[in-house]
């Protein structure tokens, strides 16, 4: 099993403005590279504080200046708001950028409150998906593909990028159906989960299910996958709450996106509680909030039920103080990684 930092970038109340969400990503990388964290992650959303990371490929390329060995994910590129023949040239480029650091996070996207700004109908995305894919593989494997002009004419067109790691770089996909996974199968894809807020009780339900869905359309069941956890390491009660706090701050943002009306305030969303909201000790519970040794066991328990061979780690969530933050990745690797390597084997790189 190998480690990833997920990077979401949320502003709040960042003492430091945009500027300061941003300098505090650089922080947390570099420190998860000097940890052993295999892959640094860049999430991608658009018009919100929700996240400032619009674009992972830029966030990738940029960090690549500011570290070494660290691997660099997009965690994802929602394909359906690129034209895929820009997107093909864009991943190529990175992937040279990076030296052959840049690991390739594909999604289909799901939140309509981004389709919408950019004139897309979320409910196509899947398709969107799947042909999007179909040009871009071909494009960075076979140098070459067809795709429709203007007024729609059929045209050739050459590729003189590919990317530094061949044929493709290390892919990971959102999506858990079966159909899309048919489509990636060819490049082993690992599909990637997590289910926010509510922890592992409901991220090991959606494994299971998914494992069940795989082996019903005769995938492999088995298939290595990757899952996301938020991680607060701390021995205080006060501070886990405080922690939980922000990880809510996060999960209300997205209830407020599933709305059919957002509510915001300029590029702010309007996030109150919602209905049936857990509590602060059932948050640290499903979430991997606590000291060391309790988190550390949770870890433990979960890959070895869910079959993880990667586990992405989000520590600054809610646009946590960085401070905080800091302290709890440096606990983690100093505390918590030796115990997860007793039990699972090497997990630094």
């Amino acid at each position: 099993m190998k480690l990833g930092l997920f990077n979401l970038m949320s502003f709040k109340d960042n003492p430091g403005g945009i500027q300061g969400v941003i300098k505090d990503t650089r922080k947390m990388v570099a420190l998860a590279e000097e940890i052993g964290f295999e892959t640094a992650w860049f999430a991608e959303h658009h018009f919100t504080n929700y996240s400032l990371s619009v674009s992972p490929l830029i966030m990738a390329a940029h960090m690549a200046g500011y570290t070494r060995r660290i691997k660099l994910g997009t965690a994802v590129i929602v394909l359906p708001l690129y034209h895929p023949m820009r997107l093909a040239q864009e991943i190529a480029l990175v992937d040279r950028l990076t030296d052959g650091r840049l690991v390739l996070g594909i999604g289909s996207g799901y939140q309509a409150y981004e389709f919408a700004r950019y004139g897309l109908d979320v409910e196509q995305r899947n398709q969107a998906l799947l042909e999007g894919w179909a040009l871009i593989c071909r494009a960075l494997t076979a140098g070459n593909t067809q795709s429709s002009g203007f007024q729609g004419e059929s045209l050739h067109t050459d590729f003189l990028l590919n990317t530094l790691q061949q044929p493709l770089p290390p892919l990971f996909v959102t999506s858990s159906n079966a159909e899309i996974l048919r489509a990636f199968e060819p490049w082993q894809p690992t599909p990637f989960m997590t289910a926010g807020y509510r922890g592992s009780p409901r991220l090991r339900q959606m494994v299971q299910d998914a494992r069940q869905s795989w082996r019903q359309a005769g995938a492999d069941g088995e298939r290595p996958i990757a899952v996301q956890q938020y991680i607060h390491i701390t021995d205080s009660r006060l501070a886990a709450h405080q922690a939980a706090e922000r990880a809510m701050f996060v999960a209300r943002m997205i209830a407020a996106l599933h709305e059919k009306k957002t509510a915001t305030d300029g590029a702010f969303i309007s996030a109150p509680p919602f209905a049936n909201e857990p509590d602060a000790d059932e948050i640290c519970r499903n979430l991997m909030i606590g000291d060391p040794h309790n988190v550390a066991e949770r870890i433990i328990a979960e890959v070895l039920e869910t079959g993880a061979s990667h586990y992405n780690c989000f520590f600054q969530f809610g646009d946590m103080p960085i401070d905080d933050a800091l302290r709890s990745l440096t606990r983690f690797g100093n505390e918590v990684i030796p115990l997860l390597e007793d039990a699972l084997g090497p997990v630094r790189c």
